[in-house]
Order: C-alpha cells, then sequence, then structure tokens
C-alpha cells in the first residue's frame, strides 16, 4: 500500500486548494447570507454559479469520474484527498460538479447506461445543465433492508408502469432536477436480489408528485433538499430500464461502494475543518483568566481529534484503495468499516468543537451546527450503523466457521 500522491494528484490536490483558498473560503459567509436573503430557497445560490465557470476553466471539474474520458479519470484511492478538501465547506462540492447524489447517478449512468440514456441525461449532468435525484429508500417499509422496496414497476408493452411513494429522495428540490434514478419492484416472485430494478424517470412524467420537502435537524437543505415523492401510474419507455430486469441490487452495489468512499471524506474534511475551529477558539478564548488552550480537557479532545481524525482518513484511504485493487464486492468488509467509522468519528469532533464554542456553537454563526446536522445524518445515508456493523460482525465470524488444516499442536 502506497498512499502518496501521484504528480497528477498533487498538482490537483494544490490546485483545489489554491481555489478553495481564493473562492470558496472567502465567499463562505456571502453565500449563507445570499441564501438566506433569497424569497424563493429552492433557485440556485448565486455565488456557486459563479464560481463554477472558474473552477471548470481551472480544470477543476468532474474530478470524481474514473477512467471514463469524461472527468480527471482519477481512482477511487486518488480522489479521495481532494473529496477531503472539498468537505471541509458542505456547499463546495457541487462548484467542482462533484456534489450527490449527481456523482452517484453520473457514474451510474456511466457504467450501465445505454449510449441513448448517456447522450440524454449523463452529458448534460457532466456539463452541469442539469441535476438529478436518487430515489431508493421508501417511508412505509424498513429500507435499511432494500429487499423490503415495494414500488412496483410493471411492464406494459413498449412502457413500464411505476407506482409508489419514496422518500429522503435527494436532490429532488432543486429546479434543475430533470431526471429521477428510481429503484422498484418488477418480480416480486423472483429471489429476493432479483425481484429489484432500477429505470429512468424524467422529472416532468406525469404521474410524479412531490408531496413535500423533509428538514433534516431543522435544516430545510435548499436547493438540494431531500423529497417525499408520490409516483401515481408513471408511464415511462421500457428503454429507460437500467441493464434490465432484476440488476438493481448489482447497481446499486456498483453506485453505493465509491459514493461511500466520497461521503467518509467529506466527513474527514468536516472533522478537519472543526478541528481547526476548536483550536483557533481555545487560543481566543479566556474563561476563568486564562485561554480555554490551558484547559486539560480541551487539550485532551484536540488530542484525541486528531488521533481519531488521521485513523478514520487512513481507513478510508485503504477502502479506496482495496477497492481499486480487488474490486468493491471484494472491499465490502472496508466499505462497510469506514461507513461506520467515519461519520461516528465527525460527530465526536465537530461535538466537541460546538462545546469549546459554548452557547455560540449551536447558533448558525459558526456553521458547527450545520456541519453537526451533515455528520449524524450520515449515520443513516446509504444504510444505518448498525446494518453494517451486523454484516461487519458476520463476516468476522465466517472466518472462524469453517475448518481450516491445521498444524500439529494448533487447535482448529
Amino acid at each position: 500500500m502506497d498512499f502518496s500522491h501521484s504528480p497528477k494528484v498533487a498538482a490537483l490536490r494544490e490546485r483545489l486548494l489554491a481555489f478553495m483558498d481564493e473562492h470558496i473560503v472567502p465567499n463562505d459567509h456571502l453565500h449563507h447570507e445570499q441564501h438566506a436573503a433569497m424569497t424563493d430557497r429552492w433557485q440556485p445560490v448565486p455565488i456557486v454559479e459563479q464560481l463554477k465557470p472558474r473552477a471548470r476553466e481551472a480544470g477543476l471539474w468532474n474530478l470524481f469520474l474514473p477512467e471514463s474520458g469524461h472527468g480527471a479519470g482519477l481512482t477511487n484511492l486518488e480522489y479521495a484527498p481532494l473529496a477531503e478538501i472539498m468537505g471541509r465547506y458542505p456547499w463546495a462540492s457541487e462548484v467542482f460538479n462533484c456534489s450527490a447524489p449527481d456523482t452517484g447517478n453520473m457514474e451510474t449512468l456511466e457504467r450501465y447506461g445505454t449510449e441513448a440514456h448517456k447522450e440524454r441525461w449523463l452529458k448534460p449532468l457532466l456539463a452541469g445543465e442539469i441535476r438529478s435525484c436518487f430515489a431508493m429508500t421508501e417511508p412505509d417499509v424498513a429500507s435499511s433492508d432494500a429487499t423490503n422496496i415495494q414500488t412496483r414497476i410493471a411492464r406494459d408493452g413498449d412502457h413500464y408502469v411505476i407506482n409508489g411513494r419514496k422518500w429522503w429522495s435527494s436532490g429532488a428540490g432543486d429546479p434543475r432536477c430533470a431526471i429521477f434514478i428510481v429503484m422498484g419492484k418488477t418480480d416480486p416472485d423472483a429471489e429476493k436480489h432479483r425481484q429489484q430494478s432500477m429505470i429512468l424517470v424524467p422529472r416532468d412524467t406525469p404521474g410524479v408528485t412531490i408531496k413535500r420537502m423533509l428538514p433534516v435537524f431543522g435544516f430545510d437543505d435548499a436547493p438540494h433538499g431531500h423529497a417525499e415523492i408520490l409516483f401515481e401510474n408513471v408511464r415511462v419507455p421500457a428503454d429507460n430500464i437500467l441493464l434490465g430486469e432484476g440488476r438493481g441490487f448489482e447497481i446499486a452495489q456498483g453506485r453505493l461502494g465509491p459514493g461511500r468512499i466520497h461521503h467518509c471524506m467529506r466527513a474527514i474534511g468536516l472533522a478537519e475543518r472543526a478541528l481547526e475551529m476548536m483550536c483557533r477558539r481555545a487560543l481566543e478564548r479566556r474563561p476563568f483568566g486564562k485561554p480555554l488552550a490551558d484547559q486539560g480537557v480541551i487539550i485532551d479532545r484536540i488530542a484525541q481529534s486528531r488521533i481519531l481524525i488521521d485513523q478514520c482518513r487512513l481507513l478510508t484511504l485503504h477502502a479506496a484503495w482495496r477497492m481499486d485493487t480487488v474490486g468493491n464486492k471484494v472491499a465490502r468488509t472496508e466499505i462497510a468499516e469506514i461507513k461506520v467509522a467515519a461519520p461516528d468519528m465527525a460527530c465526536q469532533v465537530i461535538d466537541w468543537a460546538i462545546q469549546a464554542h459554548g452557547a455560540a456553537g449551536v447558533t448558525e454563526d459558526f456553521g458547527l451546527a450545520y456541519m453537526y446536522k451533515i455528520a449524524r445524518t450520515l449515520r443513516i445515508v446509504d444504510g444505518p450503523d448498525e446494518v453494517h456493523k451486523f454484516q461487519l460482525g458476520r463476516m468476522e465470524l465466517n472466518k472462524y466457521r469453517a475448518p481450516r488444516n491445521a498444524r500439529p499442536g494448533e487447535s482448529v
């Protein structure tokens, strides 16, 4: 394992850091002010739109895509440090056309879409002309087990008809959202992992109704948002199915693996920023006649934060390396590990940063409350902690279930 940056990644990293310092960090308060002042919070934030052409000119566009001819041609391991840098500011990823769920949806279209799908949907997504939504989770079933999904995708001649209710459908609130990738059941009688399929549903298809946008800890996440969506007799061409019927789980695994690297590295970026804020606060504030930085509990939390962040970064880089070398399926243990570890770590570090800021930490003056919301939500996104831990525990136990050839004097 070698986690050092290649010359290509080192150059991209330096350019990205320079862009962040010049355009993202100084405009963070402006982004907040512009969004707060908007009469329609679901419209694009002006500063984000202004910075996108500059990111393209700087060659910092679509960095997430692997060898495809459309992006920077980076592996998961190569993209990871760039995702961390962008993740320091929650709104930054969109500036580089590297924000969820579009990244995962573009990868899905690139890997599993037809040439017609790519021309109609991938091309404008890569150009940043439209945005997209991923609709899998449902309110009426325990969606942490995707075999429970009940949305029906029924063949009717040259079309499929979709009926069901989704929620936490990320990206649906954005007025630029033009395409949904919907997971549903095409064959209820098939083997359970072959019942589901994924299909492309244009946003303006009759029968698609956004019932409400769901707040997260009081934040609406506009203009991105998470929607509850009703699909009532939604009719789309049969050609809109991805790969064919019964391939939904296969697509989901291909989509979620890289997405978890992205999520975890962005969480590490958030934690790094929270630690920086905690250190600056500790040096500036003087309760009881001396700096917070002289308090043993603060020093201990700063040290623990450094340890936790570095541990998670190495764990995530290792998972990215494994995905690149042996594939997502073989690397499922490492992927599950980081999905539990990184959001949990970020929650803890951000919580300590909030505590160091006192009452100011729970306001929006410093952004820590919003950062905590992101980290805490990640413990549920793409599968709750409990599911990943259950899978990890079973995989670990399975190492000891089958007998192995023991050496003399060695127990089996």
